[in-house]
Formats: C-alpha cells, sequence, structure tokens
C-alpha cells in the first residue's frame, strides 16, 4: 500500500469577484477556522482548488487576536493566493460588502467594516455597484523598479498598502508590458513588497492600467491600485477619476481633504462547500 487516506475538513464557501478581481468567501464567524498560508494557496489554486485571486475571511472583530475594534464590527481578514497576509483590498471590501448584504449580516445603508489598514465604510447602489469608503491616500517619493531588463520610473503611493505608480506615453506600452512576478523595487521604500502600476492617461479624469499584485502576479483589477492610480492623475485636490482594467471600470472620487471612495462592480456568483485537507506542505 503506498499511502493512506488523507483526512479533510468540509468548510462552506462563496464565490464572488469584483472588476473580475476574484476571491474565495470563508463564512467564520467566530473565529474557528485554521486558516493557513497552505490552505489559502490551495482554495486559490485555479486548477486543483477553487481558483482566485484571494481569500477572505468573514469574522468578527472581536475573534481577530489584536485587532483592537470594536468586538461587534465585521473584519475582512484578507489573504492573497499565495497565502500571505495584506493590509487592505478595495475590490475585496466591496465583495464583502455584498457578500454581507446578501447573507443577511448587515442590515445598515452604509455599513463599517474592520481593516489591517482602518476601518472602511461600504454602502450599496441602485445601479447594483457597491461604493466603498477607501481613507486618506498619500503620495511618496518618486522612485523606481524594474520588471525584467525594463526599469520604470513611477511615484509611491499608500493606500493602507503600498503601490508603485508608474505612467507610460502610450496605450501601446501598457499592452505589450510583461507583468510578471520578477519586478524588483526599492527595498528600502518598499520594505514589505509592493503592487506595481503601469499606467496610460489618455484625457484628464481618464486613466488606462495593468497591475501586478504583490503576493498574487498579474489580476484583472485592483481596487487599492485604481486608487493609487486616479491620486497620481488627479493629483492632491478634489476630483473623479474613471480607471480603466482588463476586468472593467471603476470610478475613484477625492475630496478636499485627500480621503478617496472606490465605486464599482460587486458580485457574488456561487455557494458551495469545499474539501480542505488537514495538513498541507
Amino acid at each position: 500500500m503506498c499511502g493512506g487516506l488523507v483526512a479533510m475538513e468540509t468548510w462552506s464557501f462563496a464565490k464572488g469577484h469584483g472588476t473580475r478581481n476574484d476571491f474565495v468567501i470563508l463564512p467564520d464567524l467566530d473565529g474557528t477556522l485554521d486558516l493557513t498560508p497552505a490552505r489559502v494557496a490551495y482554495l486559490c489554486d485555479r486548477r486543483s482548488g477553487i481558483g482566485a485571486d484571494g481569500v477572505l475571511r468573514v469574522v468578527k472583530a472581536g475573534a481577530v487576536e489584536g485587532s483592537g475594534f470594536d468586538p461587534d464590527l465585521w473584519f475582512m481578514d484578507y489573504r492573497n493566493a499565495d497565502g500571505s497576509i495584506a493590509e487592505m483590498c478595495g475590490n475585496g471590501l466591496r465583495v464583502f460588502a455584498r457578500y454581507l448584504a446578501e447573507e443577511g449580516l448587515t442590515d445598515e445603508a452604509q455599513t463599517l467594516i474592520a481593516t489591517r489598514a482602518g476601518l472602511r465604510w461600504a454602502q450599496l447602489g441602485e445601479d447594483g455597484r457597491v461604493t466603498v469608503g477607501m481613507g486618506t491616500v498619500t503620495t511618496g517619493p518618486t522612485t523606481s523598479g524594474r520588471l525584467g531588463a525594463v526599469t520604470y520610473d513611477g511615484v509611491a503611493v499608500d493606500v493602507g498598502n503600498p503601490h508603485l505608480v508608474a505612467c507610460v506615453a502610450t496605450q501601446q506600452e501598457v499592452d505589450r508590458a510583461e507583468l510578471r512576478d520578477s519586478f524588483v523595487a526599492d527595498a528600502d521604500v518598499f520594505p514589505s513588497g509592493v503592487n506595481f502600476e503601469l499606467v496610460h492617461v489618455p484625457e484628464p479624469g481618464h486613466a488606462v492600467m495593468r497591475v501586478l499584485e504583490r503576493g498574487v502576479g498579474e489580476t484583472e483589477a485592483c481596487g487599492t491600485g485604481a486608487v493609487a492610480v486616479a491620486r497620481v492623475v488627479n493629483g492632491e485636490g478634489p476630483g473623479t477619476v474613471r480607471v480603466d482594467l482588463p476586468g472593467g471600470s471603476v470610478d475613484v472620487s477625492f475630496d478636499e481633504d485627500g480621503s478617496a471612495t472606490l465605486t464599482g462592480q460587486a458580485v457574488i456568483l456561487a455557494r458551495g462547500e469545499v474539501q480542505v485537507p488537514d495538513q498541507l506542505s
């Protein structure tokens, strides 16, 4: 006999996406799931798992050690596809809010959600889109990153997580770039890694971008990345920018105080159960 049976656990899940940035959603209301990095990677695998850019664990803040939030608030515990923990995810926040509403876990017109980047709010629109508050967005130094043999100059932006936004002159430069995990940025500026956005601005108030997400790879959309791009394109004042991504379009607006909102599609498309091995290497 070459091997024995593998012990499995059965977990409930949902699958959702925001402008085709997709997530496995795990209801864990009391914080009892042992969500290891290996299990996250297993769930996100597009061939042997459910397949996703990341995992959203739905848990009460009181069940998250050291969260510091009101224990009755919902906490968005976001993990990248490789199992690493991320501070924030804008598309994930919209999907998280949609899930809370559809499951009857909130009936508030505007729901407060705790995240590792701080408190955020979400509001479902009559047009089917979801608007989320993204907090204050700040720009940092001009810096650079290297993608293969190509070096791009850009601007560091903090959206609760780190971004490097590089604007190029033509749409062809965006389309032809080979976005891959070999992207290297200044570790002094980005000690925990960085999300990289390559952007063309065809007209004022409009940006077209692709994104290489830290811990994931290229995705069809990144909400915090769209906000970072909009901050660079809009400048420091108030305004609205439409951001086109491979997965669709979002609108990013800024108030006088520098805080941002992100509005876009959010869909829950499936629910079910998944078998998760007790032990994964």
